[in-house]
């Protein structure tokens, strides 16, 4: 039996020899093989176990390495690398309070161990990024708690909860493409991770994925029925899908007013989801347009781009808006904007016609002259011009004083130069198409308000305006 004994001792230390050899070439699952292979010739050594968990921490596999460890120190409660070894796996898959107790005990068993000190001082800072993230993550900073994950992930980059955190915190910050990979590199590794199902849920939510947002979060409540966040972010997620989809049906059967309320309500479910948000207030402000609410639907689309900057359909209803208002320089503006992110035709075409009108508002509006809509006809123009040039001739206002007459004969001028302009057909649809005046000899210069005047009203020379009653004049040809 003794002979046994040491056959089976010296077999077993033959395996741990090449087991050392394999992990000297870093060849682990080799020398995995072979620690494995000396454990069950002689189960009861700890150094065997103490191996083995070194290989399996450099394979990655630290809850398993963690075992070995803690049996390694059963057997041996003096073996200092064993309680290293349960320290370091511990604090590599996030355990920090636990790293420090066996950190501590090898430091009761070597005061002097430089890794023991360095790594107490690791698990301890993981501690405390720990601390600064649960209140921070409640302060709403995320940043600063990814900040806080990714120090500690450097001391604990098995740990499946800073990594969630990280990637939720990720999630709320739109960084989408980042949350996913750490979301879906768990689920790689455990899929039934309802954390993770949660946080994947989460980014397909946040990107307006609605229904299969649902879906996941489903899948995470299946998992752990407890798990608030996805129950919360699973309702929300429903009624907000109903309620942007029952806003959307009101807009197509015309019930404007009650699509303003849905929309209304919806935005109120979940100020976090910016997405979806962004197109409930491009929503609401296409239903302001069709209400006439001009200035309430810019509101909803300036509110719609502040969320997502990148939102071309909200750039150009708010610069129709913008058209639509006769505040060109903004419709310029956004039309640019849109331009410059997708360069169609059609966006180049709108963008040429704000300039137009922009280019035109800076001129004299001549409508707006003689009180009349842009689509006036000949007669309507004629009447204008008749009623304006009465009312501001110089001969009406002789009596007044000289800052009036002055601002009279200005306003008798502009009144002419417009009749000018919109009673000739090639001259009116010059200026309406914007181009310039003043080319092909019609110098606005050249006109005469007194001689268009008396063509219009058939006079040979001056004229003079007599009371015919309380605020009434007529006027007669000397």
């Amino acid at each position: 039996m003794w002979k046994l004994c040491r056959r089976r001792s010296r077999e077993a230390e033959s395996f741990k020899e090449q087991g050392n050899a394999y992990y000297a070439k870093k060849d682990y699952n080799e020398a995995y093989n072979y620690y494995t292979k000396a454990i069950d010739m002689c189960p009861k050594n700890a150094s065997y176990y103490g191996n083995r968990a070194a290989t399996l921490m450099m394979l990655g596999r630290f809850r398993e390495a963690l075992g070995d460890a803690q049996q390694s120190v059963r057997l041996d409660d003096s073996f200092v690398r064993g309680h290293l070894r349960e320290g370091k796996c511990h604090l590599s898959l996030g355990n920090a309070m636990a790293a420090c107790r066996s950190f501590q005990r090898a430091l009761e068993l070597d005061h002097k161990n430089a890794q023991a000190q360095q790594e107490f001082k690791n698990a301890n800072a993981v501690m405390e990024y720990e601390k600064i993230a649960e209140v921070d993550f409640e302060k709403r900073d995320f940043r600063k708690v990814v900040f806080c994950m990714d120090r500690a992930l450097e001391f604990a980059p098995a740990c499946h909860r800073f990594k969630i955190l990280k990637a939720e915190c990720l999630a709320m910050l739109g960084r989408y493409p980042e949350a996913q990979f750490v979301a879906s590199d768990i689920l790689r590794m455990d899929s039934t991770n309802a954390d993770a199902l949660y946080v994947r849920g989460l980014c397909l939510y946040y990107e307006d994925c609605i229904e299969k947002a649902v879906q996941f979060f489903v899948q995470a409540l299946r998992m752990a029925p407890d798990h608030e966040k996805a129950c919360l972010a699973c309702r929300n997620a429903k009624a907000l899908k109903a309620k942007k989809e029952d806003g959307n049906k009101a807009f197509k059967e015309g019930n404007y007013k009650l699509a303003y309320e849905l929309y209304t309500e919806a935005l109120g479910i979940d100020p976090n989801n910016i997405k979806t948000n962004a197109k409930l207030y491009c929503n609401r402000g296409t239903v302001n347009s069709k209400l006439k609410k001009l200035e309430d639907a810019i509101e909803d689309c300036t509110n719609a781009v502040k969320l997502d900057d990148t939102y071309v359909k909200a750039y150009l209803r708010r610069a129709q808006c913008y058209m639509d208002t006769e505040q060109f320089e903004e419709a310029v503006r956004d039309y640019e904007k849109v331009y410059q992110t997708e360069k169609t035709k059609e966006h180049k075409q709108l963008l040429k016609n704000a300039q137009l009108e922009l280019k035109k508002s800076k001129r004299k509006d001549y409508y707006k002259i003689l009180g009349v809509d842009k689509n006036a006809s000949e007669d309507e123009i004629k009447k204008a011009y008749r009623k304006r040039a009465l009312m501001h001739h110089p001969d009406r206002h002789s009596g007044a004083s000289a800052e009036v007459q002055k601002e009279e004969e200005k306003k008798f001028k502009e009144v002419g130069e417009a009749f000018t302009i919109l009673s000739d057909p090639k001259k009116k649809t010059r200026y309406d198409s914007g181009q310039d005046l003043d080319e092909e000899g019609m110098n606005m210069g050249d006109f005469d308000a007194n001689n268009i005047f008396k063509a219009f009203f058939g006079g040979p020379g001056g004229f003079s305006f007599e009371a015919s009653g309380p605020g009434n004049f007529y006027f007669q040809f000397g």
